[in-house]
């Protein structure tokens, strides 16, 4: 009996070495070329994309009204497109420019009550500067020494200032006209995406399913519903806040009522509150003698200063079932990061992170679990 040769097993062909070096080189060269591609469009595209991406929030948060509204008129997109075109403009241009008109038309009085204020010196602080909680010993102090020493004493303490204010007023004439140029851009490219709205929202959804499937196409989805809450809550509670404030402004006789309104709103959107109009203003009522209304104003504005918190989760809560939490994190941490614009990208990037992460569980225990 012959003992056969045990038939030796034979490992699959490998690839050369210099083959795989080849296509190492090959998909390193072409994850290069493709970040040098993005890079390159991304600054060719730097002056827009400021512009692109509020207009992007704009019309995700109104798009319910622009279907609204052309469903009003016969279905007819172009009349649509252009009432909403034209309240953007109202609401982004006009006002702007009425603030800067409002200041320009009151620069004069403005010099002349600071020229009255410095030939006559302070008077002395009232005694509820004192009673002040922390800041009203120290600013009571500081008011008493500035007024002590009398009229050179006031001019002498604001003189190094005076030119300082100046060079910030003129290098800022430059940047509102930017500005306006800005929301100028911004109503353009909100009318464009008004007009082909499907076409774009059809291209997102589906480049989130390209990169997720699914999953990827419902974050899209999330993240438009989570720009819409915010706008709802943050937008609603801003103008409504802003209005109250202002009805209580004009009612109380404060000077430049409607100037303070246009400021108040810019410190509501950006979440500081209208505390900041409302109580100097309180005070400039005590400081000339109106107690009564002043305390009539100072009961108006704590009552709108805290209405946020009971509007705004309501209004959000409507927009988005998320976590209220989470909402209020992306809007203060947002802002914090990325400025005004922060508001709404803040709170899209946290509840899509939030959504993947609680899906990346469930897949791993179960739901049940």
């Amino acid at each position: 009996m012959t003992l056969s040769q045990p038939t030796p097993t034979t490992a699959p062909d490998s690839p050369p070495t210099g083959s795989v070096r080849q296509d190492l080189a090959r998909t390193t060269l072409a994850v290069m070329c493709l970040l040098l591609l993005i890079g390159t469009t991304l600054w060719v595209l730097r002056s827009f994309l400021a512009a692109g991406v509020w207009a992007a929030m704009l019309v995700v948060s109104t798009w319910p009204l622009l279907k609204s509204l052309e469903a009003r008129l016969g279905n007819r997109r172009a009349p649509a497109v252009a009432l909403m075109t034209l309240g953007l403009l109202l609401l982004l241009i006009l006002p702007l420019w009425a603030a800067i008109d409002t200041i320009a038309r009151h620069t004069d009085e403005m010099a002349a009550l600071a020229k009255t204020v410095a030939d006559a010196g302070l008077p002395p602080p009232p005694d509820w500067v004192r009673g002040v909680p922390v800041v009203g010993p120290k600013v009571a102090a500081a008011w008493a020494h500035t007024a002590q020493a009398g009229a050179d004493g006031l001019g002498a303490r604001l003189a190094p200032h005076a030119s300082e204010a100046v060079m910030w007023m003129l290098g800022h004439v430059g940047s509102v006209g930017g500005l306006l140029v800005h929301f100028l851009l911004v109503v353009i490219l909100s009318a464009i995406l008004y007009a082909d709205g499907e076409m774009a929202a059809r291209a997102v959804r589906r480049f989130g399913r390209r990169l997720a499937a699914e999953r990827g196409e419902n974050s899209v989805i999330l993240a438009g519903q989570a720009i819409r809450a915010v706008a709802l809550g943050v937008g609603v509670t801003a103008v409504v806040q802003t209005a109250l404030g202002g009805l209580g402004l004009a009612v109380a006789g404060v000077p430049l009522a409607g100037f303070l309104s246009a400021v108040m709103l810019m410190l509501c959107i950006a979440q500081l509150g209208p505390a900041l109009v409302l109580f100097p203003a309180v005070a400039w009522m005590y400081w000339t003698g109106e107690s009564a209304w002043g305390t009539v104003l100072l009961v108006w504005s704590v009552v709108v200063s805290a209405l946020d918190n009971v509007l705004r989760p309501v209004l959000i809560k409507r927009g988005a079932d998320l976590p209220l939490l989470l909402i209020f994190a992306g809007v203060i941490g947002g802002m914090l990061g990325f400025g005004l614009i922060g508001i709404f990208v803040g709170p899209v990037v946290l509840a899509v992170t939030y959504t993947l992460l609680e899906a990346w569980v469930e897949d791993g225990l179960g739901t049940a679990d």
